[in-house]
C-alpha cells in the first residue's frame, strides 16, 4: 500500500478510536440537572473573583452575581490583583448602585510571592477570606463571566443532588466576530477532546479537568486536598484544580452551560491577535514544556486533521481508493464530532469542514507560545509574567 494510503488509513482509524471509545468527547450533552431538588437546608456559598484590570467588563458582569436568587448566605470577595484601571473602584460603585442582599467585599491581593502565578495568588487571597468567614461552598468565577440568576442556585443544587465536591461549568464563549467564530467553538472542542467530560465525572476514570470561569467546590474538599498552595505556579490552574481535587478522592463533574447559559463569557476576542496571545500563553504549558511533546503534538494533529482532506482529495484525484475513502472517512467523522459544539453556539455544522486549517492554526500558535518561553516571555498576561 503507498505511504498516502497508510497515512489515511492510520488517520481513519484514530478517529474510529476517538469516536467509538474516547468518552463520548464530542457530545454537549453533560449539563446541569434541569430540575435538581432543592436541599432542605442550603449551604452558604462564598464567590471568589479574582479581577487584574477587569473595569471594561465589571459593569456588565458585576451585577449578575449581585442579583442572584440564592435562598441562603451568599457573600462575595473580589480581589484586586494589582489592577492600574480602577478595578476595585468600579467593584465598589456598581455593588452600592445594585444593593441587594449579596455582600461584597474588595480586597487587594498582595504581590505573589516567588513560585506563585499572580490569578492564584488573588484566589488564594480571596479563599482565606472566605474561609474566615466559615463559608460551606466556594464559588470560583472570573471577572469576565456573566451569571443567569439561578445559576447559583442550580449549581449547588446538581452538587448536592450528585454527591459531588466539585461541580463546573465551560462557560459560552463570544462568538460575534468573524475571528471569534472561526476559532473558539475549536477551543471548546479540542478541550473536550483532551479532557472529555463525562470521564472527568467518573470517579475510577484518571481524566480530571474543571473551566475555570465557574468552579464550585467544597471548602473541606479543597483543604483536605492541600489547598492552593499545591498548585500554586500552575499556569492552567482550572485543570490543576481539578486534578488536585480528584486524586484527593473527590467526586468532580464538568458540563457544558445550558440555553440559557448559566455561564457566558463577555470577554472580546475580535482580532486574531488577541486569541492567538490566549493560546500561546499556556498551550506550551500543557505540553510541559517539553520539545519531544511538541512535536509529537504537531505531528499528531498533522495526521488526525490537516491528513485527512489532503489524502481525500488526493485520493480522488489519483483514482486511488484507499486514501479517497480513508481520508475523506476521517474528514467527515471529523466534521460530525463538531458539529454539537458548532449548534451549541447557533453556529452551521459546515463550518466543520474548515477544522482542518483551524487545527493548524492552533499548531502554530502552540509551537509560537514553545518559541515565546524559549525568549523568555511565555506566560504574559496584562503586563505581568507568570513567573513573576
Amino acid at each position: 500500500m503507498p505511504l498516502l494510503g497508510r497515512l489515511a488509513t492510520a488517520s481513519a482509524a484514530a478517529w474510529a478510536y476517538l469516536l467509538l471509545t474516547h468518552g463520548d468527547f464530542w457530545l454537549t450533552s453533560t449539563r446541569l440537572l434541569v430540575n435538581p431538588p432543592e436541599p432542605g437546608s442550603w449551604p452558604s456559598v462564598g464567590v471568589v473573583v479574582p479581577a487584574r484590570d477587569e473595569a471594561v467588563v465589571l459593569g456588565e458582569t458585576l451585577p449578575t452575581l449581585l442579583a442572584q436568587d440564592y435562598p441562603a448566605e451568599l457573600a462575595m470577595w473580589l480581589i484586586d490583583d494589582g489592577s492600574s484601571d480602577g478595578t476595585g473602584e468600579l467593584a465598589r460603585t456598581v455593588a452600592e448602585r445594585c444593593g441587594g442582599g449579596v455582600s461584597l467585599t474588595v480586597l487587594t491581593a498582595p504581590p505573589p510571592l516567588p513560585g506563585w502565578t499572580g490569578k492564584l495568588n488573588a484566589v488564594q487571597r480571596g479563599v482565606a477570606a472566605a474561609s474566615a468567614a466559615g463559608v460551606d461552598l466556594l464559588l470560583f468565577t472570573d471577572a469576565d463571566i456573566a451569571h443567569h440568576p439561578s445559576s447559583v442556585r442550580r449549581l449547588v443544587a446538581t452538587a448536592l443532588a450528585d454527591d459531588r465536591d466539585l461541580v463546573s461549568l465551560m462557560a459560552l464563549l463570544r462568538t460575534q466576530t468573524y475571528w471569534e467564530r472561526a476559532l473558539v467553538p475549536a477551543f471548546v472542542y479540542f478541550f473536550a477532546q483532551l479532557y472529555p467530560f463525562r470521564r472527568v465525572a467518573r470517579p475510577g476514570a484518571r481524566t480530571a479537568a474543571a473551566a475555570g470561569g465557574c468552579v464550585l467546590l467544597r471548602r473541606t474538599a479543597l483543604e483536605r486536598a492541600g489547598g492552593l498552595t499545591r498548585i500554586r505556579g500552575n499556569l492552567i490552574d482550572d485543570v490543576a484544580l481539578g486534578r488536585l481535587l480528584k486524586r484527593s478522592g473527590a467526586r468532580t463533574w464538568l458540563g457544558f452551560t445550558g440555553d440559557p447559559p448559566e455561564v457566558r463569557s463577555v470577554r472580546p476576542y475580535p482580532y486574531l491577535a488577541d486569541l492567538w496571545t490566549m493560546v500561546t500563553r499556556s498551550a506550551y504549558t500543557q505540553l510541559r514544556r517539553c520539545p519531544g511533546l511538541l512535536a509529537g503534538t504537531v505531528a499528531g494533529m498533522g495526521l488526525l486533521y490537516v491528513l485527512p482532506p489532503v489524502a481525500g482529495l488526493a485520493g480522488l484525484v489519483q483514482h486511488s481508493p484507499v486514501p479517497a475513502v480513508a481520508g475523506l472517512g476521517a474528514w467527515a467523522v471529523m466534521v460530525m464530532t463538531q458539529a454539537p459544539v458548532l449548534r451549541l453556539y447557533g453556529l452551521s455544522p459546515l463550518r466543520g469542514l474548515a477544522l482542518p486549517a483551524v487545527a493548524m492554526l492552533y499548531a502554530a500558535m502552540t509551537v509560537d507560545s514553545a518559541r515565546r518561553h524559549a525568549t523568555g516571555r511565555g506566560g504574559a498576561w496584562k503586563g505581568r509574567l507568570a513567573a513573576s
